[in-house]
């Protein structure tokens, strides 16, 4: 199963730094990325385009996760000469990690 079949994402940029929310659609499924989306995951997702550490912060209220990723932005968006300077194609990728099956999860068959 794909991680976008349980959460939506939200990107945002400061300098070379981009954060991107990673946001359960049904709050049972937050124990889900909290144990399968982590910081070790997403730094090595990014490792390709030399980004720095990754930090995670946990949002259990809002059944989110914060994702701050530094050195992914090239330089910075006045900096970079990627085509997606603010990073906004990030969440997309993160959305296409792989995440065990749930029985209850969008187009199940249990």
């Amino acid at each position: 199963m794909k991680l976008r079949e349980i959460a939506h994402s939200r990107t945002g940029d400061k300098g070379n730094v981009s954060t991107i929310s990673v946001i359960a659609y049904d709050e049972a499924d937050y124990p889900l990325l909290v144990r399968h989306v982590t910081a070790e995951r997403v730094a090595a997702l990014f490792a390709g385009i030399g980004a720095g550490p990754v930090a995670r912060y946990e949002l259990p209220l809002l059944g989110a996760l914060n994702f701050v990723v530094a050195g992914s932005l090239g330089g910075g968006v006045t900096r970079s000469l990627a085509l997606d300077p603010h990073g906004k194609g990030l969440s997309s990728a993160l959305l296409d990690i792989d995440l065990p099956a749930l029985p209850h999860a969008a187009g199940s068959t249990v």
